[in-house]
């Protein structure tokens, strides 16, 4: 899957990311709205990790739908 269908298909993947990062807030999920950059930045905000640690979990994220 590529991030334009995970973009599309945004409501039905919430319940993956939240699996994934459970420290983003409902109201995370909103902000983000399918948007990776945002994403990433609330992924590395939370977690304290590198701008390439993310990256590479959400392509590890994508790799798996």
């Amino acid at each position: 899957m590529n991030w334009d269908q995970i973009e599309g298909k945004w409501k039905e993947m919430t319940g993956s990311v939240k699996a994934k990062w459970g420290e983003l807030t409902d109201d995370d999920i909103a902000e983000i709205d399918g948007n990776r950059e945002v994403l990433e930045g609330k992924v590395q905000a939370k977690y304290g990790k590198t701008k390439e640690q993310v990256k590479a979990e959400v392509d590890a994220f994508l790799d798996s739908h």
